[in-house]
């Protein structure tokens, strides 16, 4: 699903921000307004080595990754995408050194707050989804204020994947649907993906993963059954404005489908079918 709510004013103030002749505008020229991404999830790894190869400690990785996480925040609310889902913290990184955990969680508090600004001056609209209960109760309550100080604004909807797990949220949608089932409702695909963390939201056209591994790593199972992937080597400290709008304009170079045939190649088998005396019709 394409995005139908494309801000002219947002992306012309993106390029005057921008000097004709750099690579950021070139890029930002030759995106099409009309088949942006209504939604983009992205998988931030390659913290971990960035600060390795500097031998730096694994949290130097983590806290020079936030610089990458407002540069993709402020694009996307730019450029007047739907939704930007960022993979955070998942379920299994909880077996990681708790001192690592412990400053992630200060990180956040930290990134949280600065951010908030950025935030109610884009018109964003803050989101934290996965299980948060098991959240320290300090972290819970930094989530939940963002989520109602930004409750109002009606821009781009960022959501954070903390505590997330793609199979737990399809466990969490069953059991809510099992009991809702109970007194009488339908299940289908529909009322499962309305019970899920990211309901009400479109699906994910664009799942970007940056470090250069080939998996999903559990990630919006569901919702990225038709997304175009695109896998960078860039590691996520490194990833820039200009990586988002490469990406961006790889995906609207793709010919995407939903398991049918693009209209050209439709054209070409007809031709083909009816050359071979098989036509149907």
């Amino acid at each position: 699903m394409e995005s139908d709510c494309y801000h002219v004013p947002e992306m012309q103030a993106l390029l005057e921000d921008l000097a004709p002749g750099e690579e950021d505008y070139t890029l930002a020229r030759a995106i099409d307004p009309g088949r942006l991404p209504a939604h983009i999830a992205i998988i931030m790894d390659g913290n971990g080595r960035w600060a390795g190869r500097r031998n730096l400690p694994r949290v130097a990785g983590h806290r020079a990754g936030v610089q990458a996480v407002r540069a993709v925040v402020e694009t996307s609310a730019r450029l007047g995408l739907r939704a930007l889902t960022l993979y955070a913290f998942s379920v299994e990184n909880w077996k990681r050194p708790p001192a690592e955990v412990e400053m992630l969680w200060r990180l956040l508090r930290i990134y949280l707050r600065a951010e908030l600004p950025l935030m109610m001056r884009h018109d964003i609209r803050f989101a934290a989804i996965g299980r948060l209960d098991e959240l320290p109760a300090f972290v819970r309550g930094e989530l939940e204020s963002v989520v109602r100080k930004t409750e109002g604004n009606r821009g781009l909807r960022l959501n954070l994947a903390v505590n997330y797990g793609g199979r737990a949220e399809i466990v969490d949608a069953v059991k809510a649907l099992v009991e809702d089932a109970r007194r009488g409702a339908e299940i289908d695909e529909a009322a499962i993906s309305a019970r899920l963390y990211t309901a009400g939201m479109p699906d994910p056209d664009l799942l970007i993963r940056t470090s250069g591994e080939m998996r999903v790593s559990n990630f919006l199972l569901w919702q990225i059954a038709y997304a175009e992937l695109y896998v960078t080597q860039t590691l996520w400290p490194d990833f820039s404005r200009t990586e988002l709008l490469e990406a961006i304009l790889d995906y609207q170079r793709r010919d995407r489908r939903f398991g049918g045939l693009g209209a050209a190649r439709a054209r070409r088998e007809d031709a083909l079918m009816e050359a071979a005396g098989l036509s149907a019709r």
